[in-house]
């Protein structure tokens, strides 16, 4: 680790260096160890967390901190060694709810400033394993307004009947039209209150995204097709171009706010310095599993599984295809893996521009 430039942890708004740490290894899922630091390293009176609130008892100091109940195996650790070591290092006691019951985390002891540095260390131990968690939910523009799907089944009529006989282009690989969308961020959110908090959030933009668009739907056309890698030959992902009418940026604009303003709030891992706006339209994750939905993150198959297309047909006979135009007004906090009663994905939050 270069010590000029160390690993950042943004909780709850604020920063944290991650500090090296060996770490024992299992091969048991449920097994997980936290070696804490140094036994020479004394308990720094400075090291103090001000994102919760530490109440003075008869007994001394408490602190109650939420954390999703998927989550506590990785505190407790292998027949409870990563708690008892935490505890031993701290000078606190950790209690914590059964596993699989939703509830918070209490943690106990004589001095403040031993129950702070302990949800600290609880705080960047889920943090780490918070971020190997699948994701759960994304932010969408949805693009199946009923004449770009209109435009996409003919797209996929006109590929299969004169592209079929390129490698690896066959009907399995097409995006379901009813779900054809753009994807902003992607979240894991691992309990019911995660997820209201993030609904939360994103009525929270809503303000900043109307100053945008004026209060009015933003006009967007669906047009020209492109391909993610260098080789056209070898395509896995092949996606719409989707732009503002007037020429602006301003669905950029709205997606990197959007990204900004989730990021700064601890629920989405920023990954570009500037969100890739793209409509897939064919993606070879689809090929062996139908359940597969491109959502902008990884799917069930792994990359090594993949069979990719030669796209360079499709590409000259539909580069500049137009798949068609609309008014889009909404954006919606999706749940992966699930359909509503229209095809698209299940919302459990939205904002309109108007």
């Amino acid at each position: 680790m270069d010590v000029l430039r160390p690993q950042l942890i943004n909780i709850n708004g604020r920063i944290y260096r991650r500090n090296v740490i060996k770490e024992e290894r299992y091969e048991e899922e449920e097994d997980f160890s936290y070696m804490g630091p140094p036994e020479s390293e004394e308990l720094a009176a400075d090291e103090t967390c001000d994102t919760h609130i530490i109440e003075q008892t008869d007994k001394g100091f408490r602190c109650a901190i939420d954390v999703p109940s998927v989550l506590y195996k990785y505190i407790i650790g292998k027949k409870g060694e990563t708690r008892r070591r935490l505890e031993s290092d701290t000078k606190t006691s950790i209690n914590i709810p059964k596993q699989g019951v939703e509830g918070q985390i209490v943690i106990t002891g004589s001095h403040k400033a031993a129950v702070s540095s302990a949800v600290t260390r609880i705080e960047v131990l889920i943090d780490s394993f918070r971020r190997k968690q699948p994701f759960t939910h994304f932010l969408s523009f949805p693009l199946n307004d009923p004449k770009v799907q209109e435009g996409f089944q003919k797209f996929k009529d006109d590929v299969l009947e004169q592209c079929s006989q390129d490698h690896g282009v066959e009907e399995s690989i097409f995006q379901n039209p009813a779900k054809l969308h753009l994807t902003v961020g992607t979240l894991a959110l691992l309990n019911d209150m995660e997820v209201k908090k993030a609904c939360e959030h994103l009525q929270d933009c809503q303000n900043f995204i109307r100053d945008i668009t004026e209060g009015k739907p933003l006009p967007l056309e669906v047009t020209g097709i492109e391909y993610m890698n260098d080789d056209p030959a070898m395509v896995d992902v092949l996606y719409a171009k989707v732009n503002v009418k007037d020429g602006t940026d301003k669905l950029q604009v709205i997606a990197d706010r959007l990204v900004e303003h989730f990021v700064s709030a601890g629920q989405m891992v920023r990954e570009w310095d500037r969100v890739k706006l793209h409509g897939t339209v064919m993606n070879t994750l689809f090929r062996k599993d139908s359940t597969v939905e491109d959502t902008g993150g990884p799917g069930r198959q792994t990359m090594n599984e993949r069979e990719s297309f030669d796209a360079r047909k499709i590409l000259k006979t539909f580069g500049a295809y137009r798949f068609g135009e609309f008014e889009l007004n909404t954006v919606l906090l999706s749940q992966r893996y699930s359909t509503d009663c229209t095809g698209y994905y299940t919302s459990a939050g939205s904002i309109n521009f108007c």
